[in-house]
């Protein structure tokens, strides 16, 4: 029995190929659409690339990009098929095609619908990246005098103004790496020479953190040296004084960023795949109908279309059976070879090269 069996009468077929005209030009900007918001979030992560460990983070991006430029190609191809169908006579040049076309925006749908949930999935790589990048930054901060490395701090500065964040997890981040370039350290002081002395890796480890990590809204001059030591500003307590410093680290900001954009660029893919979908949908019946209205021949008669002509148990099982049957020829065609491979006819003996008694001439000398 066919799966959702629809009756179309003539106009109600030239109907539906006029809007599923339409509605696959619309496809064609869903498609743009694809393309634009994939290249969107590709710069967005590439503006903050030093920030990230290299992980597969171009992934979602890529696929969203590829996804949109099949689109728009797929969809293209089904306007034309679609606007030729508005005439049935024409139905005959996209017969053989059009099922094949079917089978490939089925595939290329599900793709579509894998690139929605990959955005709702990026969260944990997008995460470990930055922990990584951003450990990796901070500690190459102090490195302004390195080729490669100059720009980091300046990258980091950035981040954390804009961002209103400080170090990875927090600001107490800074307190564990040497973030202070050594040319502005005074060797001649015995306070800086013991520091270095007392640190097992030879690092100037202070309770410091650079300007950037400044709480713009603080009501009081912003205090960045000495953090933790209560006894060196005026009416300073360290765990009272949360205005002071941006409390909030740059990997949470950072991903609370990426995670909005993603989330609205998924829930926008994945209102593009319901769109494909229906497109879809209308397309198969307009198939069905018009391969019906050839097995009656006439054009102006009523037509039956449907998604599947049987069960959904009935179709997967037919596949089954085809895929075994296919399985089965090839072990047939394989033990024929063999076995036309073995059938060598005999050895003929060789012919006797000594005379009649077939012995050789120095027998016969003998013998006689």
């Amino acid at each position: 029995m066919a799966v959702l069996r629809v009756t179309f009468t003539k106009f109600r077929r030239d109907k539906l190929a006029q809007v599923l005209w339409i509605l696959n030009w619309v496809s064609v900007v869903t498609g743009l659409l694809l393309f634009s918001l994939g290249l969107f979030l590709k710069v967005e992560i590439n503006k903050r690339w030093e920030l990230m460990a290299e992980q597969d983070v171009h992934q979602v991006p890529n696929m969203l990009i590829a996804v949109g430029l099949v689109a728009c190609a797929i969809n293209f191809l089904g306007g034309k098929i679609c606007y030729d169908c508005v005439d049935s006579s024409k139905f005959l040049r996209w017969k053989l095609i059009l099922l094949p076309y079917i089978v490939c925006t089925f595939f290329f749908t599900f793709s579509v619908l894998a690139g929605a949930l990959l955005c709702y999935g990026m969260r944990g790589q997008l995460e470990q990246a930055l922990t990584l990048g951003l450990t990796q930054a901070m500690r190459f901060y102090k490195d302004t005098d390195t080729p490669g490395r100059c720009y980091l701090k300046r990258t980091v500065d950035l981040l954390q103004m804009e961002f209103q964040c400080c170090g990875n997890a927090g600001y107490k981040d800074w307190f564990y790496i040497q973030w202070v370039s050594n040319r502005y350290l005074d060797m001649s002081q015995k306070e800086v020479v013991d520091r270095l002395r007392s640190n097992v890796d030879g690092q100037y480890l202070v309770d410091d953190v650079p300007f950037s990590c400044c709480n713009t809204l603080s009501p009081r001059p912003c205090i960045q040296e000495h953090i933790s030591n209560a006894t060196a500003h005026y009416n300073y307590e360290p765990q009272t004084e949360s205005l002071n410093l941006w409390m909030q680290g740059c990997r949470q900001a950072l991903l609370s960023y990426y995670t909005q954009i993603m989330q609205s660029i998924g829930l926008t893919v994945l209102i593009i795949w319901l769109f494909e979908l229906s497109v879809l949908t209308g397309v198969r019946y307009l198939q069905t109908s018009l391969e019906n209205v050839l097995k009656q021949g006439d054009p102006d008669c009523e037509s039956e279309g449907w998604l599947l002509e049987n069960s959904f148990a009935e179709t997967a099982r037919s596949n089954l059976n085809i895929i075994k049957n296919l399985g089965k020829c090839n072990q047939i065609d394989t033990a024929e070879n063999g076995d036309r491979n073995l059938n060598v006819p005999p050895c003929t003996p060789a012919p006797a090269r000594y005379g009649p008694d077939n012995m050789p001439p120095t027998e016969q000398a003998k013998g006689s």
